[in-house]
């Protein structure tokens, strides 16, 4: 089964780049604008890597969702999703768990224009699309409910979000709404992009995105640690996101030249 619902009068702004587009253009995707280009080839020529980090920073959603279902959880609630890149969230998760029900959430008209993809459910699971703001919880909860019951575990998936995310926006406090909406046994899975390996190039990264009137808010490893106050982490906890658990999947070509690799991520059991 799958559905979404639209938010009326959705346009698609191509006058300023996208987070969502341009790491789509990393990528090697279409669904970018030549502003975009343009602003990923500025990020590129302060670190040529980026690529690769785009492309393990998915690696890692695909790895911590593998895990997530092996135990047993059958429910995902992604915010920000993005374009659809496959293998998509659910396609991973349904894998293991064909039963398996995924709500994917994102304010980009770009990706409501490509939600189907998103769509395509196994008979036994279900998908959905939201067009909703990480700033509302209460919104997306109470809508994500038509396709999650939430008298059952469901994993929180906040991928590549809560570094365009400041703490004077509520970054915080916006993951602990979601996650007190959500039951006993569910988890949060995080990916978080950081300066704390490459201090010059990300203070220029921070500067150019601002100049383009997008906010940046790398953390570092403590700062993402934050997010899991009261959690119960799973090994090995916040890490390097290429060394969490990389028996699940295959490594990135070229992320073996790319040490540190710039970002964090973890999963956490609420308890």
């Amino acid at each position: 089964m799958t559905g979404h619902d639209r938010a009326p009068g959705s346009r698609i702004d191509t006058s300023k780049p996208h987070p969502a587009r341009m790491y789509d253009w990393w990528l090697g995707g279409k669904d970018n604008y030549p502003v975009d280009e343009e602003m990923g080839r500025k990020l590129l020529a302060i670190e040529p890597r980026i690529p690769i980090m785009a492309r393990a920073n998915r690696a890692f959603m695909q790895r911590a969702t593998r895990w997530l279902a092996q135990h047993g959880i059958t429910q995902f609630l992604d915010i920000g999703s993005g374009i659809p890149t496959e293998p998509n969230l659910h396609q991973i998760a349904q894998r293991t768990a064909p039963e398996a029900r995924v709500v994917y959430c994102d304010n980009d008209p770009i990706v409501l224009a490509h939600a189907e993809a998103l769509l395509r459910s196994t008979p036994e699971g279900r998908t959905a699309y939201l067009q909703a703001d990480v700033r509302d919880p209460a919104d997306i909860l109470e809508r994500a409910r038509d396709t999650l019951d939430f008298t059952r575990p469901v994993a929180l998936s906040l991928i590549a979000l809560l570094h365009f995310i400041t703490d004077e926006d509520g970054a915080y406090d916006l993951v602990d709404a979601f996650l007190q909406g959500l039951p006993t046994g569910s988890y949060l899975m995080l990916s978080h992009g950081t300066g704390q390996f490459t201090p010059k190039g990300a203070a220029e990264a921070d500067e150019l995105y601002k100049n383009s009137g997008i906010t940046l808010a790398l953390r570092d490893r403590h700062e993402v640690e934050r997010f899991f106050h009261g959690l119960e982490l799973v090994d090995p906890g916040v890490a390097v996101i290429d060394t969490w658990h990389p028996e699940l999947g295959e490594p990135v070509e070229g992320q073996q030249d790319f040490q540190p690799m710039p970002g964090f991520g973890a999963v956490a059991r609420k308890v």
